[in-house]
């Protein structure tokens, strides 16, 4: 066994963009596989928005009155899509380790894209909640399958880009989303006697359907079942399936009673979830903007108009772009997941503070910056279910498994927790709602800590299990050795520290270790 090097020999280059310095024919690889998954995933996303949001947009457009909708069915519309997205996120994710995801999932985008014309055609209540709840199950096949392919093709030192590459759609949506619709409604209201609402979901599904179709040409498989095609020949798929096996992901196997046991005997499902249930409602001030701007505007005194107040919370996406790519790339480079996270949480805990401790109306300056501060760790997505695939790669079920959980329990959480906690009547306010997503992000912080804790243990016991067992297979060949001879004596423990190579080990512990 070869000595470990002293310093990390990595050319600058690596840490604008991870494959410039890999073999020409791996980097042409990657290159194919970038632009075909990531591609696809991002334009996906920014569909799947479009659809998930129009139903508020349509509401507020004129659907209200033509159906005689009241009180909070829109609420409940809301929830049965919720409903749906939450029931169909674990199935959808056991499914694809089976079902090629190149079929599966641009299938069920066609199907939503589908169902979500179908709501122009609505002509009651009850159409509107059945026809949400299903697409509501259809878009819950989307967001962890995605991540889990790509966790599925990259390493380490790439997966955190890719993942929050492909998160930023849900940043970028809303910054394009109201323009577009509102684009849609002004242009088309109407038109061949249909409503501006109408129109909505009928223009939504027409973006979302070529972006399914194209889907089915590009998206990848798993490295397993991926077949050669103009994208990828069968030497490229080769050294896809090289790259996972050298870093230990393992393939798709059976299940097995043992193999589902283990998703809930092992730690990693127990600080995850909860990890990535705390991130994923650890930006509630976030929604508090739009109120506070509104809030200006009196009876006679106009300070802002509808568009400002629609257009200046924007800012808080821009600061989620950046900072999501930010993380994303100090991650790579330091290759370790929580030093984002604790970054992340410390400075949204104290934007928290800093809301709830402040008045509304002085420092207004200082206000509207702090709400933009408030998308800081609506970033750490990607990270979290990169860190997820990591430390489930021994086991290629259960690795899905984790990722649907914690996608999915986050959407349970988000549907009653910001009613408690951010009630709209305390809106601009919600003091509560301040000191407990201050609480929130401290939590966040501290399952990032147990989740690094545990993982590291592991990782100990680990290497202390490989120094034991070599160190009895060498001291077992050893003592076949004539040990008359005294020169064997005195050089028999020598041997053994040789062959196992402790410092050696130890050095590998600790370069697995940053990847935590």
């Amino acid at each position: 066994m070869s000595p470990p090097k002293k310093s990390d020999s990595r050319p600058w280059s690596t840490y604008l963009w991870d494959t410039w310095d890999k073999p020409e024919e791996e980097r042409r690889f990657l290159f194919k596989l970038d632009a075909c998954l990531l591609t696809y995933a991002a334009l996906s996303y920014f569909s799947k928005y479009l659809d998930q949001q129009n139903i508020t947009n349509a509401y507020v457009s004129g659907m209200q009155e033509d159906l005689g909708l009241h009180g909070n069915q829109l609420n409940y519309i809301t929830t049965a899509w919720t409903c749906g997205y939450v029931i169909g996120q674990i199935p959808s994710n056991m499914l694809i380790t089976r079902i090629r995801p190149s079929i599966w999932i641009p299938a069920m985008e066609v199907i939503w894209s589908v169902l979500t014309m179908v709501l122009a055609s609505a002509k009651n209540f009850e159409t509107l909640l059945a026809v949400r709840f299903l697409v509501g199950l259809a878009e819950s096949t989307f967001y962890p399958a995605i991540q889990y392919v790509i966790g599925s093709w990259y390493k380490g030192e790439e997966l955190g880009k890719r993942a929050c590459i492909f998160h930023t759609a849900s940043a970028l949506g809303p910054m394009f989303s109201g323009f577009l619709q509102t684009g849609a409604y002004n242009g088309l209201n109407g038109v061949y006697g249909l409503a501006g609402w109408k129109w909505l979901f009928i223009i939504d599904g027409i973006i979302t359907v070529p972006i399914a179709l194209l889907g089915f040409l590009i998206m990848p498989d798993l490295p397993t079942n991926t077949r050669p095609s103009i994208f990828y020949t069968q030497a490229q798929i080769d050294i896809g399936k090289r790259r996972m096996e050298a870093i230990g992901r393992k393939p798709p196997a059976a299940f097995t009673r043992k193999k589902i046991l283990g998703f809930f005997t092992t730690w990693h499902i127990y600080t995850l979830v909860p990890l990535y249930i705390l991130f994923n409602n650890g930006g509630g001030p976030a929604n508090s903007m739009i109120f506070w701007l509104k809030s200006f505007n009196t009876p006679g005194h106009q300070v802002f108009t509808i568009a400002q107040i629609n257009t200046y919370p924007l800012g808080i996406q821009a600061v989620q772009v950046v900072t999501t790519l930010s993380y994303a790339w100090w991650s790579d480079i330091v290759r370790a997941r929580w030093p984002p996270m604790l970054f992340a949480g410390t400075w949204s805990m104290i934007t928290c503070i800093v809301l709830a401790a402040t008045p509304l109306y002085e420092h207004i300056t200082r206000r509207w910056v702090f709400y933009y501060f408030t998308g800081v760790q609506g970033g750490l997505s990607g990270l979290i279910l990169a860190w997820a695939n990591e430390l489930n790669g021994h086991d290629n079920e259960k690795r899905s498994f984790v990722v649907a959980n914690c996608n999915m329990w986050a959407y349970v959480m988000q549907a009653w927790l910001p009613i408690v906690i951010f009630p709209q009547v305390e809106q601009p306010r919600v003091f509560k709602g301040n000191v407990a997503t201050a609480c929130i992000n401290f939590a966040m912080m501290s399952f990032a800590m147990l989740t690094l804790y545990l993982s590291r243990r592991d990782q100990r016991r680990a290497a202390k299990a490989r120094v034991s067992t070599m160190s009895s297979e060498a001291s077992e060949d050893i003592a076949l050795e004539d040990e008359s001879d005294p020169d064997i004596k005195r050089s028999k423990s020598i041997q053994i520290a040789e062959v196992v190579d402790v410092p050696v080990l130890a050095a590998e512990y600790r370069c697995a270790a940053t990847m935590t």
